[in-house]
């Protein structure tokens, strides 16, 4: 059984999203980060990084988004949300599952509480060299699928619901990631899923959806 402790329109969305696309049994478990809880004891216990997601998968806790992505892909390869182990496409999986929450996540979250790293007087100077930084990288993945449907193979994959997760964070800020032709395709195609609408309806997110 599975069970994730989210919060709406977080990093917890593409764990979220990927469950519903599985068909597997899992319990959601709200932390409300606007309260506060991700720094109460009973949920630093679960992860004591004070952040959301995480995931017990009977017992087994696992913290990180990605790590949570890769590890539903990874018990339930029938489902096709990676390419299978030993392949090329499965390095390519890795390379831009690992490049997302590594390269482009951090500037991100660099934009949104630029109070964790510099003082109130520089924030807007920080955080336009973070949208600098992330201005490119986004034209990376708009690049990637100019002649593609999806960034990883022919066919979805978790890249691409962690893809579209990132790009949503972009709503709204000066430059969005909707705005470029080909990755507003891919986010089009994921935001028709029946998985995407039903996290969306049960997170409760509204206009605008990316």
């Amino acid at each position: 059984m599975y069970a994730l402790y989210f919060s709406p329109a977080t990093a917890a969305m593409a764990p979220h999203m990927l469950l519903r696309e599985l068909g597997v049994e899992f319990e959601l478990r709200r932390v409300d980060t606007e309260k506060g809880e991700q720094r109460d004891q009973a949920y630093l216990v679960v992860n004591p990084n004070a952040r959301v997601p995480a995931l017990d998968h009977d017992g087994l806790v696992l913290w990180e988004a990605a790590a949570i992505c890769t590890y539903l892909c990874d018990l339930h390869p029938e489902a096709g949300f990676a390419p299978p182990v030993g392949t090329a496409l499965r390095g390519e999986f890795y390379k831009w599952m690992t490049w997302l929450t590594n390269t482009i996540q951090p500037d991100m979250i660099c934009w949104f509480y630029p109070e964790r790293y510099v003082p109130a007087e520089d924030s807007e100077t920080f955080k336009l060299k973070a949208l600098d930084r992330m201005v490119p990288r986004f034209a990376m993945l708009d690049q990637r699928l100019r002649d593609r449907e999806w960034l990883v193979g022919d066919r979805i994959t978790a890249v691409d619901l962690y893809a579209f997760m990132l790009s949503r964070w972009t709503r709204n800020m000066p430059k969005r990631a909707r705005d470029l032709p080909n990755l507003r395709r891919l986010l089009d195609r994921v935001m028709a899923r029946p998985a995407t609408q039903k996290t969306y309806e049960v997170e409760g997110i509204v206009e605008p959806l990316f």
